[in-house]
């Protein structure tokens, strides 16, 4: 399966060149109804493709790509952050995200002068802390945001080396394309934190023992994620938050884990991927596109919103030093974007588990 979507996203990349793309005529990238693309981008270690298609009435995905120095310092280091966030109960958590889990990563990797996993996790950290102060603050007024989390998918490459950090059920894979053959080879590099996989659930047995319970909480049946604070401070888990989401036990350990997994032709795959739900729909794909953005049971009952950021790595590129200096790239995954105070349980109570 993954290595019929790097062929195809191969033969994709290879027929999508357009060249007004480097003109500078599309650096913010496109719009065409719900779908925001940026076809083709240069970052420091290659070449690479964005694509988002909007189904919520709420745009609940984010997604960046900055490349270019990776601290405040004149000395570096230098590389490529992509980040995907697939948010869930409403934007707010993956709006905050895109606008601070990259600061706080430069601002880490200012401190110990270079990156690492160790960089990594303590971005993630800060990332949640500030949520959770964001939440604690809003509570009396929106008390419905501490039902709102995101997924967290961060790929890194800085002096040669690729970092993958992981939280959710999003997937980063790496295509490689074999010279000698002409195969295209896929790795799938991130872990998957959603308790439809036997070894997740036996993980949250294994830290809750004495609930038996532990797989059917929270949004997306993911296991871990940012946000999504009514699972992980029981101060949180009680009126006024609405009733679907109060757990009837207190709890006293958090349910949900902030902790990642780390390790070392976006607009087709999009039309690849909308041609499907149609196909499952038994409509066409053309009826499909005139469906609007919104909440169950228009655009959001045929699938949820989609992001994909493909990055291609030049080999040459890739090993150089991190200290090379780069000209600063900054893309945002686009969408139509509501005020951002808006708060989507507010509006439209969703399923406990739907997304």
């Amino acid at each position: 399966m993954l290595s019929r979507l790097i062929n195809f996203l191969r033969a994709c990349w290879l027929s999508s060149w357009d060249p007004c793309i480097h003109t500078g005529l599309e650096a913010a990238g496109r719009q065409d109804g719900l779908l925001w693309y940026k076809d083709k981008g240069q970052h420091m270690n290659g070449e690479f493709s964005m694509a988002v298609v909007q189904a919520n009435n709420l745009l609940e995905d984010q997604s960046q790509i900055e490349s270019g120095p990776l601290s405040s310092l004149e000395s570096g280091p230098y590389g490529t952050f992509v980040g995907i966030y697939d948010g869930h109960g409403g934007p707010e958590t993956s709006r905050y995200i895109n606008d601070y889990l990259f600061q706080h990563l430069k601002r880490l990797t200012s401190e110990q002068q270079s990156m690492s996993v160790d960089v990594i996790r303590k971005a993630y950290q800060a990332t949640e802390e500030g949520f959770f102060s964001l939440v604690a603050k809003q509570w009396p007024m929106k008390p419905q945001i501490a039902a709102v989390g995101s997924c967290c998918l961060v790929g890194v490459f800085c002096g040669g080396i690729l970092f993958i950090a992981s939280l959710g059920d999003s997937r980063a894979v790496l295509g490689r394309h074999v010279k000698a053959t002409g195969e295209v080879i896929s790795i799938q590099l991130s872990s998957e934190h959603n308790v439809a996989i036997e070894s997740v659930r036996q993980e949250m047995h294994s830290l809750h023992p004495d609930d038996l319970q532990i797989v059917v909480y929270g949004a997306c049946k993911i296991s871990r994620s940012i946000g999504d604070v009514y699972l992980k401070k029981a101060e949180f888990n009680r009126e006024p938050l609405y009733a679907k989401f109060r757990l009837h036990e207190p709890f006293k350990r958090p349910i949900l884990s902030s902790d990642p997994s780390i390790s070392g032709i976006a607009r087709r795959l999009i039309k690849a991927a909308l041609q499907e739900a149609a196909k499952k729909r038994e409509m066409r794909y053309s009826d499909l596109k005139k469906i609007d953005r919104g909440v169950r049971p228009v655009r959001r009952h045929f699938h949820d919103d989609i992001t994909v950021a493909v990055v291609f790595l030049d080999a040459n590129l890739l090993s150089r030093a991190s200290t090379i200096k780069w000209p600063s790239v900054s893309v945002r995954g686009g969408g139509i974007h509501l005020p951002a105070k808006t708060l989507a349980p507010c509006a439209a109570p969703m399923e406990h588990n739907s997304t």
